[in-house]
């Protein structure tokens, strides 16, 4: 079970995380968790290109480790970039030092200061070691949860739930992973195909 849209109450509570731009324009940013992967990853850029849109890659660390070449073409595709620890960790789960250990480590590929916690679950000790490592760090949050991970989640009713969900300053979280990768290819496309035809630009964070 989650939420598409995120409530007004959570954010609220993690004022100083970033959970959506109010941008000068008619503007959507679109961002992408968990890669970068082999064929899923490529297919994004794909798409973005065909709509002159640029993105934010949240990338795991070892995923740059293990694809550096698919790495280097979000990187050359112009889009922006942030960290996403090394391991996918959960922060609720996870010892201070072992998360801030695991950002640094994937730092040491990524060099981003943009950061997104995996699942979305960090605890504040985590916000301030992070920010105190990291002075110049944004953590970016969402608005728009696309569902796309969840396997029991039909194609047709994840593009409804962004579509209804989704407006001007939004920050939609869709995954360039191997789990989310059925649910992905089909709504990207025509959700860019529709916000295109509402007049809306696609801009990095």
């Amino acid at each position: 079970m989650f939420l598409v849209k995120t409530p007004w109450l959570v954010k609220k509570l993690y004022p100083q995380l970033i959970w959506d731009i109010q941008p000068a324009g008619r503007c959507i940013y679109l961002t992408f968790d968990d890669g970068p992967i082999p064929i899923v990853t490529p297919f994004v850029l794909n798409i973005l290109r065909q709509y002159d849109a640029k993105a934010t890659f949240f990338c795991i660390g070892d995923n740059v480790r293990k694809h550096p070449d698919v790495f280097e073409q979000v990187k050359n595709a112009g889009h922006s970039i942030g960290n996403h620890t090394h391991n996918h960790l959960k922060g609720w789960n996870t010892d201070d030092k072992t998360y801030l250990d695991n950002f640094l480590e994937a730092d040491k590929l990524i060099h981003s200061n943009l950061f997104r916690p995996p699942y979305g679950r960090m605890k504040r000790s985590q916000v301030k070691l992070l920010k105190e490592a990291k002075p110049d760090l944004d953590i970016i949050m969402w608005n728009v949860l696309s569902g796309d991970f969840d396997v029991n989640l039909s194609p047709e009713k994840c593009l409804d739930n962004v579509i209804k969900h989704t407006g001007n300053g939004d920050i939609v979280l869709f995954h360039d992973s191997l789990k989310a990768k059925e649910r992905m290819e089909y709504v990207l496309p025509r959700a860019m195909e529709i916000w295109s035809g509402k007049g809306y630009e696609f801009k990095s964070v």
